[in-house]
């Protein structure tokens, strides 16, 4: 965390190699004075590290998201079931399209409570959108066992938790359809874009379509001659873009890796608050290390602490009121919001330590002692 930090010549020489062939910052057509395509180079790369048949890249993660549901057909007056701590851009996506969104509640692995999915779904759930927050896996084994049982697709959002995995796969490559985040504070990054994963051809060939003004790229034909079999909109991302992306993913491996040394360097200091559960056969992308206090003071101290060390908190508590749909009356109703209040009451004991690429494993040793050390 974050991908930011990462940035350097290489990611300049992949820009400035943009200029020196041509100089054409649109993935499509053009190819007389090109002679790379890098955003389809990120989505083919992409798509073998994460081990799936198809990647395609957009505009950013919420984009992602809502060309995910209109492939899996949902439409107005649909129900999409997700979480009710995620990013707000999830719940956006789902309005945006006329669906509804039904919350359910997290338990201690702060990703969906399965007990209280299974009271959520109706005769109108289309899909139920499980969010990995936080670098955790959402455990996927129940959630598939019961949307094949009910006949529901899956979308997951796995913005927030990059090269993250459950049962040894990736996350993101185990429901119908995943999506990611690039944007400029996650795991890796563009500044702005999403990539959305599927091993469905026909779900692929809908996004790909949809995200293109409709178009089918019918090999042979000139983009003003292409043939069209839909109405869509613009989500395309730029060579500019794309080049970036490249790069950052071949960053991410040693990324992970340094998330996780200092990750148990915190874990094993940290050892008189309960830590964030783990799901059974999950494992973090180590991007963060969460943990709960027991009050309110123990909270004030923590943050006091965080504060001397200048580090701060990642999305809990500082940006709570943006990841938790308990704050978002001007979305939901009142009674709907009273229904979701144990997923606040977790999250008001929660906090987010980042783990940061610059900043040295004696840090993080030094910060957790001291934290360890609060009464």
């Amino acid at each position: 965390m974050p991908g930011f930090e990462l940035i350097d010549n290489k990611e300049l020489k992949a820009i400035n190699s943009i200029f020196k062939n041509g100089g054409v910052l649109f993935a499509h057509g053009f190819e007389g004075i090109r002679k790379n395509f890098h955003v389809r180079e990120f989505e083919n790369k992409t798509s073998t590290f994460f081990k799936c048949k198809y990647a395609l890249a957009v505009t950013s993660g919420t984009a992602a998201i809502k060309i995910a549901l209109k492939a899996l057909n949902v439409k107005s007056g649909d129900e999409v079931i997700t979480q009710a701590f995620n990013f707000i851009a999830t719940i956006e996506a789902i309005i945006d399209i006329g669906a509804k969104p039904v919350l359910v509640n997290v338990d201690k692995t702060l990703n969906m409570d399965i007990e209280d999915l299974k009271k959520k779904i109706t005769k109108k759930t289309k899909v139920v959108l499980p969010v990995h927050m936080l670098g955790y896996p959402c455990d996927m084994k129940n959630i598939k066992k019961i949307c094949k049982k009910k006949n529901l697709k899956i979308l997951e959002d796995n913005c927030e938790s990059i090269g993250g995995k459950y049962e040894n796969k990736f996350l993101g490559n185990i429901g119908d359809i995943g999506i990611l985040s690039l944007d400029f504070g996650k795991t890796i990054t563009t500044g702005e874009g999403g990539m959305i994963l599927t091993n469905n051809a026909k779900f692929y060939n809908y996004c790909k379509q949809y995200h293109d003004h409709g178009h089918k790229n019918v090999k042979n034909l000139s983009r003003g001659n292409d043939k069209v079999s839909m109405p869509g909109f613009n989500y395309r991302m730029t060579e500019l873009q794309g080049a970036i992306g490249k790069v950052q993913l071949k960053k991410l491996n040693s990324l992970l890796k340094d998330n996780q040394k200092k990750f148990m360097a915190i874990k094993n200091n940290i050892k008189r608050f309960e830590h964030r559960w783990m799901t059974k056969n999950g494992k973090s992308n180590f991007d963060n290390f969460i943990f709960y206090v027991k009050n309110k003071d123990q909270k004030k101290q923590v943050l006091k602490i965080l504060k001397k060390y200048k580090i701060g908190t990642k999305n809990l508590p500082d940006a709570i009121k943006w990841h938790c749909a308990f704050y978002w009356s001007h979305i939901f109703y009142k009674k709907d919001l009273k229904k979701i209040h144990k997923t606040k009451k977790i999250l008001d004991n929660a906090i987010a330590i980042p783990i940061f690429f610059k900043k040295s494993l004696s840090f993080y040793q030094k910060l957790s002692f001291e934290i360890n050390k609060i009464v």
